[in-house]
């Protein structure tokens, strides 16, 4: 999938290691999606109090409040919310039936291309609320 037919979105990334979340943040920014970090989960909610997303793409492993925790109150608040899990424990989290695969639209696994993330967000993003890449204009606000 190139860059050039892909969707812009606005896109809120969350994982504790600094250097993951700058790295997504690049790869993202990269294809033109408008980008907000978080590090924790209790900064997410934050972000997502303060603004519609349309897609949330979160680490599994972090302390305080695991990524499947944080996709669980998403969902519970807004249930149509895309949400993308990365994570190195893709397999034993859906062997072991963990509330991630309920809560997440999709699991990624470390590591991961650009081209996942690319093939992710045309999956679970909706094309209506997407605007072309290039045209300059921000994705539409959901109501």
């Amino acid at each position: 999938m190139s860059a050039a037919a892909f969707p812009r979105c606005r896109i809120l990334v969350v994982d504790d290691e600094p250097f993951v979340r700058d790295a997504l943040k690049m790869m993202l920014a990269f294809d033109g999606h408008e980008v907000v970090t978080a590090g924790a989960g209790k900064q997410a909610l934050s972000e997502l109090d303060g603004g519609e997303f349309d897609l949330v793409i979160t680490d599994f492993a972090m302390p305080g409040m695991k990524g499947d925790e944080l996709a669980a109150i998403i969902k519970g608040r807004n249930p149509s919310q895309p949400i993308v899990m990365v994570t190195a424990y893709t397999e034993s989290l859906l062997r072991s039936g963990s509330q991630s695969a309920n809560c997440v639209d999709l699991m990624i696994s470390k590591p991961f291309l650009l081209e996942d993330l690319r093939e992710a967000i045309a999956k679970v993003v909706p094309r209506k609320e997407r605007s072309p890449a290039g045209s300059g204009d921000p994705p539409p606000q959901r109501q």
